[in-house]
């Protein structure tokens, strides 16, 4: 990456440069060794063309085809939706013959956490309450507001009694991929490491029975604090214990008699290797593939250089880029089981008369994103330079330590809850426009890919990463996601929890039909 006062030129082979600053129609652009004549008014953010680029030829960023221009663009002029065609380009896929393992470190780091009976590390203590369905929502609502309202005060080292709960559980069938990955989904928050205790209610005559989510799913043994043969009802249903408010009123009751237990725990000093990242970008703009995106990328390989799992996922966004990732399959098998998700994708959308190469939303094209190509070569930068170990399905637990990717969609609720469903205990959240996103029970740190936005959202960004595009490096902002990392494991609150959020951010991912 090349750098003036003006312009990010981040390839030589590139035929775009990206403003740094606001370009005004007709000012004098420094590029290099000539100075170029802006043709329009260009954001920052947004891309200039500095050379010539006849119509039909590629647009060329981070030294790739992130798409093709549908009208000649001269130097200097605004390359952006108006002027780009968004066709994939021929990929050439390679496999397993870029595995660079990280430096391993000179000391191993800790930090301070909870350690389960079953042997796994929390970073938070939470109470839950899980609604297998719709109709056991508000019932499980009305659990957690009242310990909350009620008790909670008593209990200083509980972190919350939070209601997890969805709109759908029912109407789909029984035993399909989507009633697995609904249980599973749910059985991954139920077993979490930083929940400490749990019950989970449901209606009674829905598709996701409770009772088979404790069958399949072990929750006999839910929240690690309580033996597998004490008599508390873990799992209720509202039409077995007489209605909502009976159900209420028993469920409180065994969580209330819980409270104590959960409430005896001690942080202590964990080796970081037992830490499992979700990494997500979410309102994403032109300078999220240059700032926080490749600044994750460094936390991760320090992460896993020191023995920790990180976590990629949302597939729909590394379309176009999975070439990238597939020489860094650790087997070739897994980079074909990469592959084979993109393909999934493809043909899913298809099914439904849509594509997935115009996935850029409305904040990310006023941010400069122009094609899900470039937004995918950005997004695939936060998993590092480190070997792909595995490839797994949607909140499916994770076990690999390292570098890895979950299938999930694009929609950043919908794949961090699967991360977490997957076992992540602490979530970093890369932002250009300023998603406000938090989450229980795993803490979400946000980093601001621009200097504007941090200020303008302060009480929201954790991390300025746009300090890059002013001259610090990206391994010095890599070090300090990564000492944040280990700080908000430890204990240290996020902005998002300051402010309490995460109760309504629960949404398991249904691909299939409903019924």
């Amino acid at each position: 990456m090349t750098s003036s006062n003006s312009l990010l030129l981040l390839h030589p082979n590139d035929n775009v440069a990206v403003a740094k600053e606001y370009l005004s129609k007709g000012s004098a652009v420094p590029s290099g060794d000539r100075t170029l004549t802006a043709l329009a008014s260009i954001p920052p953010g947004h891309k200039i063309a500095i050379s010539q680029i006849d119509q039909g030829a590629a647009i060329v960023k981070y030294g790739q085809v992130i798409g093709y221009a549908s009208s000649n663009i001269g130097i200097g002029d605004w390359v952006h939706v108006h002027n780009v065609q968004a066709t994939k380009p021929g990929l050439n896929y390679a496999f397993s013959t870029e595995l660079h393992e990280p430096p391993k470190p000179t000391r191993e780091r800790f930090f301070d956490g909870y350690r389960r009976p079953n042997g796994s590390a929390g970073t938070r203590n939470y109470v839950a309450v899980i609604s297998t369905v719709n109709c056991s929502a508000t019932t499980a609502k009305y659990v957690a507001k009242e310990l909350t309202e009620t008790d909670l005060s008593a209990y200083p080292n509980i972190d919350g009694v939070v209601a997890f709960v969805h709109k759908e559980g029912c109407a789909l069938a029984f035993n399909s991929d989507d009633h697995k990955q609904l249980n599973r989904t749910m059985a991954g928050f139920a077993k979490h490491p930083n929940i400490v205790a749990c019950i989970v209610l449901g209606l009674g005559c829905e598709t996701a029975q409770a009772t088979l989510l404790e069958r399949d799913h072990g929750l006999v043994q839910l929240g690690g604090i309580r033996e597998p043969d004490e008599p508390l009802p873990m799992v209720l249903n509202i039409q077995e214990v007489g209605g909502v408010r009976k159900t209420v009123n028993k469920a409180v009751g065994v969580l209330r008699d819980l409270l104590p237990l959960a409430n005896d725990v001690t942080r202590e000093s964990i080796p970081v290797s037992e830490l499992k990242i979700a990494m997500e970008c979410g309102g994403s703009d032109g300078n999220s593939g240059i700032t926080a995106n490749p600044a994750v990328g460094v936390a991760s390989d320090l992460l896993v250089a020191h023995g920790a799992t990180t976590i990629l996922s949302e597939t729909t966004e590394l379309y176009g880029a999975e070439h990238l990732l597939t020489p860094r399959a650790i087997t070739p098998e897994v980079g074909e089981q990469l592959l084979e998700r993109i393909r999934w994708w493809e043909d899913y959308a298809r099914r439904y008369d849509a594509s997935i190469d115009n996935n850029p939303s409305v904040g990310n094209k006023n941010g400069g994103l122009t094609t899900i190509f470039e937004k995918s070569l950005g997004a695939v930068s936060k998993g590092g330079t480190s070997p792909l170990r595995a490839v797994y399905q949607y909140a499916e637990p994770i076990t690999e330590k390292g570098f890895v990717i979950m299938d999930s969609p694009g929609f950043d609720p919908a794949s961090i809850t699967g991360k977490v469903a997957s076992g992540a205990q602490v979530v970093v959240f890369t932002t250009g426009r300023g998603s406000c996103f938090g989450c229980k029970p795993s803490p979400t740190i946000k980093v601001a890919t621009n200097t504007p936005m941090f200020n303008r959202m302060k009480d929201d960004m954790d991390i300025n990463a746009g300090v890059i595009l002013d001259g610090s490096s990206i391994e010095e902002v890599g070090e300090q996601i990564f000492e944040r990392i280990i700080a908000t494991a430890s204990g240290q609150q996020t902005l998002s929890e300051s402010q309490g959020i995460g109760d309504e951010e629960f949404c398991p991912w249904f691909p299939g039909p409903i019924f």
